[in-house]
């Protein structure tokens, strides 16, 4: 492609991402596609010669289009947001032009150094103390993983990277905790049978006696406890475990304290909402995504650690081809996690950060609590519907509940989500709490005002009183 053929289709995809974002609306929250539509469309074969771009992007409108679901829709309330905003997707467009791979600082030291200013930017903004150090990953997931990796190498004494997982080590979440932590559990090799899950209370929140009792009994058993891995948010009920009491039992028998924000995190913005971060000052790691409720488009999350030299220590590699003169002068951020190359995340942060400053950025997620609210008096105000779990932030969780017995009730309710999400305007969600099925609805999308909230609510009632009657 020559470069004037570059800069006029870069015009017109500017124009049509200006014209999506102010018609998505429009657009049905959810593809109507059946499984295997798009590939029907597709060649089975790659192309023997370059098409023109003019070509490709029809395709584009008449094969990919009719295959998104919509997740900057003002209709989205389901899991939870994968926001962007013109700040964002222009810091990436600018990263793609780029080109940049930041694996050392001498490959871009722009890209090291702002990452590094950027982290500390966001460190201030939910209240963290000096002294936690920050680093992009891709994804809480991966975050996660690199914390377990770390929690893995400080019970071991770092012998793990030397000879294997030797000692059976366990690790502690609640039975709330999102589903990564298993993952990562069984990837760092702690294997699964020695993953706790601990019961929670009223809210849904780990209880601290039950984690101590569990910590105790597995050291009398000869096993190593590793790491407890809190969560501010999870993500079927929105609970905030009780950061405070869990730190200062991991301080008591030396385990890895991790703190899994990814959603909620954000909240922290707000002074009012900072109480969800009490006690993170004793976690050896935390995490938050700017790319849920932040507006920072995926994949950007933000980790931070107290203790840089044992992340570093657990990752680290000096193969000759990556030693450079600056070494000892710079963050090379290839050691803080698994990738080697890096993309420029930053960049598009930091215009965010910039474009909407942190009073805009507060409006916005204080506007959507708001909302929230209001949709939890809805419930509340309606006999119909039952409030399943607390509302402190942006997630309501209900059902409809008739009085009938609880296979009934999960099977109403089934019916009832998907006789909402086939009116094609919203789309929810659904998890299951103390056993009973559980409708969803997140306000946090970008674009979400309150006629949207309120346009939803009247296909949720409407939908309630159709099922009901069936």
């Amino acid at each position: 492609m020559k470069n004037e053929d570059f800069r006029r289709a870069g015009h017109q995809f500017v124009d049509w991402i200006a014209d999506y974002f102010e018609n998505v609306e429009k657009y049905p929250v959810l593809s109507r596609l059946e499984p295997g539509d798009v590939k029907k469309l597709l060649p089975p074969v790659p192309p023997t010669r370059g098409e023109g771009m003019e070509a490709i992007f029809r395709d584009f409108e008449s094969v990919i289009m009719p295959g998104i679901t919509h997740w900057q829709h003002p209709g989205w309330f389901a899991y939870f947001p994968a926001n962007n905003s013109p700040a964002s997707v222009l810091g990436e467009f600018l990263t793609a032009g780029l080109g940049a791979q930041g694996m050392v600082w001498q490959t871009s030291p722009a890209a090291a150094e702002l990452e590094e200013v950027v982290l500390d930017w966001l460190r201030q903004m939910i209240g963290l103390p000096a002294g936690f150090s920050g680093v992009i990953q891709d994804t809480a997931s991966t975050a996660t993983l690199c914390a377990l990796l770390s929690a893995r190498e400080k019970a071991t004494g770092f012998e793990s990277n030397e000879s294997g997982l030797k000692p059976p080590l366990t690790v502690y979440a609640s039975e709330e905790v999102h589903s990564s932590a298993e993952k990562g559990v069984k990837i760092a090799g702690f294997g699964r049978k020695n993953f706790r899950r601990l019961p929670t209370d009223g809210r849904f929140a780990l209880i601290p006696e039950k984690l101590e009792e569990a910590l105790i009994r597995d050291k009398d058993a000869g096993l190593v406890p590793a790491c407890v891995m809190a969560t501010v948010g999870t993500t079927s009920s929105g609970a905030v475990d009780p950061l405070r009491a869990i730190g200062e039992i991991c301080r008591k028998h030396g385990v890895w304290f991790h703190v899994d924000a990814a959603w909620a995190g954000t909240a922290a913005l707000l002074p009012e909402k900072r109480w969800i971060l009490d006690g993170a000052e004793l976690a050896d790691s935390l995490v938050f995504n700017p790319h849920k409720w932040m507006v920072t488009n995926f994949d950007c999350s933000a980790y931070f650690v107290r203790d840089p030299g044992t992340l570093i220590r657990t990752f680290e590699i000096h193969p000759e081809y990556l030693k450079t003169g600056v070494d000892a002068k710079v963050k090379n951020y290839r050691d803080w996690g698994i990738q080697l190359g890096r993309r420029f995340r930053a960049l598009k942060l930091w215009f965010v950060i910039r474009s909407y400053g942190v009073e805009g950025l507060q409006a916005m997620v204080r506007e959507h609590i708001r909302l929230a609210g209001l949709v939890k008096d809805w419930v509340e105000a309606d006999a119909r519907f039952e409030l399943l779990a607390p509302v402190d932030l942006g997630l309501v969780c209900f059902r409809l509940n008739d009085g009938r017995d609880e296979a009934g009730l999960d099977e109403l309710n089934r019916r009832f989500l998907e006789r909402i999400n086939a009116d094609a305007t919203i789309f929810l969600t659904h998890t299951t709490l103390r056993g009973k099925y559980t409708v969803r609805f997140v306000v946090g999308q970008r674009t979400t005002e309150e006629r949207h909230v309120r346009a939803a609510w009247d296909v949720v009632s409407t939908a309630a009183g159709e099922v009901l009657k069936s």
